[in-house]
């Protein structure tokens, strides 16, 4: 059996990245290119909060970043965990004032969410809005998984403590084509609670380990089951809701697996490969005989990667999307800004998913194809 492992690709591209610029590490947790044209180019910026003056980040493998606190093998203890995440700390509601003409003034219907280890403020927010503790959205989740004492997988703050991550492992992993190809797919249950007022709670089934802020937004993009929660009073309370419609581990196994082992035992003839290829990427009858060769050549290079993923997978559609994804991460030609290389505007567009589109595309374009 094979380990799909979406943060373990990104760890070692982001390493690699860093290393191939010769990259240094600020104070702030990103990172600087030191040679060529790009020295001084920002390579990555992890977002994690540095109030207490480290990375406020606990996690059970080490990151790409190697910032916060790293315990192999995880830990069950939720107060240990809030500890080494540097989320120890209560969230409140402080009225809204203002001086005017040497008159201080109290605005009714407005608060400021502030954080009680160090009194910053975090945010502006309305009479209705309940600021959701830490420890409740770590009960919240065991509660909702039916299981308590659960290894967390990390947890921390971003932006100044404006946003927290929580991450647990789903204990069954996904499994493309068991019996046949067996990709094992893991799966993370996380809740990013915001404390600014500026979104929801998410709860949400994900391939992403959240340990910095591209990876948070990863989950959020590539999350198949996704809860909102408000923050007003009881609503953490709404458990059966929050299962019905997030299916936790079952539906969401069971849909994600039945799509992708469909694709696996899908014959893809290279000819039909060819005609995705061609309704991924359209060449009009007008077409310039440099828009001719770009396109020849994209598919010259697809065609090798398909033939290549065939050994492994099989002639099939789930090696063909496999191929057409790796190619949109890895080397899909990226025209990089004056001061940025190639590399870098390749990882530029890894963390905006600038072909989520494309990929989503050609994931409905192959499932027409199952038999």
């Amino acid at each position: 059996m094979s380990t799909i492992d979406v943060n373990q690709q990104f760890n070692d591209q982001r390493r690699a990245l860093i290393k191939g610029t010769r990259a240094r590490r600020r104070t702030d947790g990103s990172y600087v290119a030191t040679v060529g044209y790009d020295d001084g180019e920002v390579v990555g910026r992890d977002g994690l909060d540095t109030t207490r003056g480290t990375a406020a980040l606990y996690t059970s493998t080490p990151a790409w970043h190697r910032l916060g606190a790293v315990v192999p093998g995880g830990i069950s203890d939720i107060d240990t965990v809030l500890r080494l995440g540097q989320i120890d700390f209560a969230v409140t509601k402080q009225p809204a004032e203002y001086t005017w003409g040497g008159t201080r003034h109290v605005k009714d219907d407005a608060f400021v969410t502030v954080r009680g280890d160090t009194g910053d403020p975090l945010g502006i927010v309305g009479s209705r809005y309940q600021p959701f503790q830490q420890r409740q959205v770590f009960d919240f989740l065991e509660d909702l998984a039916d299981t308590h004492g659960v290894l967390w997988e990390s947890a921390g703050a971003l932006r100044g403590g404006r946003r927290v991550f929580v991450t647990m492992q789903i204990p069954e992993s996904v499994v493309v084509d068991r019996g046949g190809l067996d990709d094992e797919i893991r799966l993370y249950v996380v809740a990013i609670n915001s404390h600014d007022g500026s979104s929801q709670m998410d709860t949400l089934v994900t391939p992403w380990r959240v340990v910095c802020g591209n990876t948070e937004r990863f989950a959020l993009r590539d999350a198949r089951y996704r809860w909102s929660i408000r923050h007003t009073a009881g609503a953490l309370d709404r458990l059966e809701e929050a299962r019905r419609t997030l299916g936790l581990t079952v539906h969401y196994g069971k849909a994600f697996e039945t799509e992708e082992t469909a694709l696996a035992r899908t014959d893809l003839a290279i000819d039909e490969f060819h005609r995705v290829l061609a309704d991924l990427w359209p060449l009009d009858d007008d077409a310039t005989d440099r828009s001719r060769t770009i396109a020849a050549k994209r598919t010259e290079r697809l065609d090798a990667m398909f033939r290549s993923e065939t050994e492994r997978a099989g002639r099939t559609a789930y090696a063909g999307e496999r191929a057409i994804t790796d190619y949109l991460d890895h080397i899909a030609p990226r025209r990089p800004g004056r001061t940025m290389t190639e590399e870098i505007a390749r990882a530029t567009a890894l963390m905006e998913d600038t072909d989520g589109d494309l990929k989503t595309k050609a994931h409905q374009r192959l499932m027409l194809l199952r038999r």
